[in-house]
């Protein structure tokens, strides 16, 4: 006796079946709600705070050639099968040239495919460069519920690569549009330079290694620009909010590179938090010539140098020099 024949179904049977087996409309499981029923589209402010200062970041902060700053942001409203970076994963050619020289070309032409091609980016949004590290900008973009995740990348800039920015911030909370969102932001190491200072010359890590969050104890190498041992935390270097627009809706296009809508000016704020700064001295020189008359005890010394002067009430500096007796060399 033969193996029994499969029996597949018939009729509105057969296409449940096929529905269930591809997993759904679009990648949608079967039967499951759509991410967001929100109304299809909302348009949101975007406004990027740069909090980096001298007195925040005391350490090695650039003050000439060039001083700190930030790049143009640039971002996209998205899928949830879109990433542009993503803490622990290797970031794209694209994202490397942008965070290590500013070049936005490349990874505006891949937002510019992922939306052609997969139909996951509704739109490329930017602001302009903030010429300081405490300056604003900001800009307007346009989510759609079926792209209700917006993601965003701004250059430290003096840095290797480093750089701020979000990853796949929901505006959407299932059936309403969120009215506010303000996140706090914090350096991110893109995995492609080796450099531990804002001014290391470009010195390609290999293998490329993948995103990390800089903290004030990782990498734990007092070279490192943002090593603050006595910190739990790095305060923020950044904010951005976004702010839901009630007008009517229209025809939306996003701005031109590096001419986003709102322009960017230099922020009057409350003072920024003073971060201690300790002193960090040079480890010691090697002993000097025992000097001083014959038959008598003599002197040398050794001395060190300073590496990081103190900065808000941090750690003074130890001595510099230090003596020991001796006997004198090649007495007579």
């Amino acid at each position: 006796m033969g193996a029994p024949r499969p029996v597949f179904p018939r009729g509105a049977a057969l296409w449940a079946f096929l529905l269930a087996s591809l997993g759904g409309v679009a990648g949608q499981p079967l039967g499951a709600e759509p991410t967001c029923t929100a109304q299809p589209l909302a348009r949101y402010s975007v406004t990027f705070t740069g909090k980096w200062s001298q007195a925040s970041f005391p350490k090695q902060y650039p003050l000439f050639r060039p001083p700190a700053q930030w790049s143009s942001l640039l971002g996209a409203a998205h899928s949830s099968d879109y990433s542009l970076w993503r803490k622990d994963q290797y970031v794209s050619n694209g994202l490397r040239e942008f965070a290590e020289r500013g070049e936005a070309w490349a990874l505006v032409r891949e937002m510019e495919a992922a939306g052609e091609r997969l139909q996951s980016v509704h739109g490329v949004f930017s602001a302009p460069a903030v010429p300081s590290g405490t300056g604003q900008t900001s800009a307007e973009l346009e989510a759609h519920s079926r792209h209700s995740l917006v993601s965003f990348v701004v250059r430290i800039v003096p840095s290797p690569d480093w750089f701020v920015g979000v990853d796949s911030l929901d505006l959407c909370d299932r059936g309403s549009w969120r009215e506010q969102v303000a996140v706090d932001l914090y350096p991110y190491d893109a995995g492609t330079d080796s450099g531990f200072t804002f001014s290391s010359p470009n010195f390609a890590t290999v293998p490329q290694d993948t995103v990390t969050e800089i903290t004030a104890s990782s990498p734990s190498h007092p070279a490192n620009s943002f090593y603050y041992p006595r910190l739990k935390a790095l305060p923020p270097i950044a904010r951005v909010v976004l702010v839901r627009l009630r007008q009517s809706p229209r025809a939306f296009s996003p701005p031109a590179l590096g001419l986003g809508a709102g322009g960017n000016e230099i922020v009057d704020s409350l003072p920024d938090p003073e971060t201690p700064l300790d002193c960090e001295v040079s480890l010691w020189s090697s002993w000097g010539l025992c000097a001083g008359p014959c038959g008598r005890p003599g002197a040398k010394s050794r001395t060190r140098y300073v590496r990081v002067r103190p900065a808000n009430h941090g750690a003074p500096c130890p001595a510099l020099e230090e003596e020991a007796p001796c006997d004198p060399d090649n007495c007579v």
